[in-house]
């Protein structure tokens, strides 16, 4: 009998803000695979869930690497999912851990398609997302009435991100890292610089926050998300 594949979200940081279903199948499956950028880096998910995890659990931290080239990507994903499937058919219990919840911009994502094809048995278990803890965190309300909230990655095009800007009321941008600067400029152009805060590695010991994004201490890192509203006066 084939074992059962959990996508767990473990949450923005903070160990206690993983839910106590995460909690329940972390002290039950056989394996927990913790995903890494690259064989030299420390899983941040796994640092986050090991509080949860029983010390006779066996880890696997499997490499994930983040660059834009599809084919080492795909082989990267394929020879990952071959490995879960092992488990699986060996009849183990996996779960597979992620930072936020499951479903947003995950690389759980990928490997939950992939598996699916396999047909096995597959349980989703959300988390907390780092906008959430963000927002409780600084007070910051994501929405209110009938105020459209819009979730943007600060690395799709340039005309998207203009267009998701202007329409918006209240935005979440993420991966925030890149391009800062023009990232600024676009935000400043919709009347989103006034009412922002970027909060980074929300739950972390190193937890920054900044409310001035004009400010030159303003450096996001791949674990910074930005929350604005815009401002009732603006013309965009």
């Amino acid at each position: 009998m084939k074992g059962i594949f959990y996508g767990i979200g473990v949450g923005p940081g903070d160990p206690e803000l993983i839910t106590l279903k995460a909690v329940h199948i972390l002290k039950e499956v056989a394996v927990v695979i913790a995903p890494r950028p690259n064989a030299r880096a420390a899983s941040t998910a796994l640092r986050i869930a090991r509080p949860h995890i029983k010390e006779d659990t066996e880890i696997l931290e499997l490499t994930f690497p983040m660059v834009d080239d599809g084919l080492e990507l795909n082989e990267a994903w394929e020879n990952n999912m071959l490995t879960i499937l092992d488990l699986l058919q060996a009849g183990k219990g996996v779960a597979f851990l992620t930072l936020g919840d499951p479903m947003l911009y995950s690389t759980y994502i990928y490997i939950y398609r992939l598996l699916a094809k396999h047909q096995v048995a597959i349980q989703t278990i959300p988390g907390i997302t780092s906008f959430a803890a963000s927002a409780s965190r600084v007070g910051f309300p994501l929405a209110e009435g009938n105020e459209i909230l819009t979730i943007i990655p600060a690395t799709c095009q340039a005309e998207k991100l203009s267009q998701a800007l202007a329409l918006a009321d209240n935005v979440v941008l993420m991966k925030v890292s890149r391009n800062t600067s023009k990232l600024i400029n676009e935000m400043s152009d919709h009347d989103l610089l006034d009412q922002a805060v970027m909060v980074s590695k929300c739950g972390h010991k190193d937890e920054s926050i900044l409310f001035d994004l004009r400010s030159p201490e303003l450096k996001p890192t791949y674990l910074s998300t930005i929350l604005a509203k815009k401002n009732s006066s603006g013309t965009a």
